[in-house]
């Protein structure tokens, strides 16, 4: 099968390899600074989880078998192939063609230096080209996630839903708030496409569930 290689200015989108997969077992434990951003009102993952997941993406690359289009991408340092943060998307309605995407960046010292940006970018093009029939493209987030929010308003997505009190973290409630961009209004803002147009910016993004980031293989 063919791999998948997305290059940008200061990232690669590309498929998982062996290297990868004990420092994303890391970032996986419990305890580290981007979980308390992603999703902190669910579970940490367990060993069981974590090694389930690890097996799934050995077996993968191994076989070099995908799923196409592909389900998540690694976001890798474009200089040194470093494992740098993870993008991904589910299907909020596979019915109505209605998806949502997420991206995370693991290490607190890559935030705000726009590879989040970046990275979703690419993966949000990426998506429109390969599911054609999509007509728009979810996120959620919640409202503690100040970095997320500001990274969905900037790469053009909207606010339609916000649930008020809908997440406890640390005994505080936050509202679920939801982002949406419709295909039209991407490529009206970036009618050459985004890697074409991509600029720096500053974000600290982290948009994934939990669930999400070790399920979907």
């Amino acid at each position: 099968m063919q791999t998948i290689n997305i290059q940008g200015n200061q990232i690669t989108l590309r498929d998982w390899r062996l290297a990868n997969l004990d420092a994303y077992r890391g970032w996986l434990q419990p305890g580290r600074e981007w979980l308390k951003l992603d999703a902190p009102y669910e579970p940490d993952f367990t060993q069981a989880q974590i090694e389930r997941s690890i097996a799934r993406y050995t077996k993968s690359i191994e076989a070099n078998e995908w799923p196409s289009p592909r389900k998540r991408l690694v976001i890798a340092d474009s200089q040194t192939e470093r494992l740098l943060g993870t993008v991904n998307w589910y299907w909020q309605s596979e019915i109505t063609n209605w998806l949502s995407v997420g991206v995370a960046i693991y290490n607190p010292a890559n935030w705000r230096r726009g590879i989040g940006y970046e990275a979703l970018g690419l993966w949000s093009e990426y998506l429109w080209q390969a599911l054609p029939k999509i007509a728009r493209l979810g996120l959620s987030t919640w409202s503690g996630n100040q970095g997320m929010i500001r990274l969905a308003m900037k790469l053009g997505f909207k606010e339609e839903a916000r649930y008020r009190k809908a997440r406890i973290v640390d005994g505080e409630y936050f509202d679920s708030v939801g982002y949406g961009v419709l295909r039209e209004e991407w490529y009206q803002r970036y009618p050459r496409g985004f890697g074409a147009q991509s600029q720096r910016a500053s974000h600290e993004p982290v948009a994934h569930h939990k669930n999400e980031e070790i399920n979907n293989a």
